[in-house]
């Protein structure tokens, strides 16, 4: 009677972790379109993604690489202070992008050039994202804001 009770037992504990081994491994390849890494341009020329990787690049608008195509076609490079990534998308820009100013894009690099399919601007004289923050001040480019107070 007690092995019987022991082999019972025994079965239920393996059965409990293969299914929650099964759900684990379920909900980790549900969410694996919708998991974007951050990467600095540095980072980018580093070590370029794959093609087919999406993900999130951020820094500054380079003074004077902003330039508009025909229809809503928009090409500019984004830097971190210590690299340059081109940056081209096809889209309306958020009201307050423009150069000099933080950004992050989601989207592909092919080919050398990263093809955006969101951009995101700051939403205030003194925000920027904190990867976009990190990335700068690991190049040495970022400076605090004087809040005036």
């Amino acid at each position: 009677m007690k092995s019987l009770k022991k082999t019972r037992r025994i079965q239920v504990i393996f059965v409990t972790v293969f299914a929650l081994i099964l759900a684990t491994g379920l909900i980790g390849y549900a969410m694996r379109d919708g998991i974007n890494f951050f990467r600095s341009p540095s980072q980018v020329l580093a070590e370029p993604p794959s093609a087919n990787e999406t993900f999130r690049i951020g820094g500054l608008v380079e003074e004077g690489s902003l330039r508009r195509g025909q229809g809503h076609v928009v090409s500019f490079s984004v830097t971190d202070g210590g690299a340059s990534v081109p940056v081209t998308f096809e889209g309306i820009l958020p009201d307050l992008f423009e150069e000099n100013q933080g950004m992050v894009g989601t989207g592909r690099y092919i080919n050398g050039v990263f093809e955006a399919s969101e951009i995101l601007a700051k939403h205030d004289e003194t925000y920027m994202p904190k990867e976009v923050i990190d990335a700068l001040k690991e190049q040495g480019v970022y400076k605090e804001a004087d809040t005036g107070s």
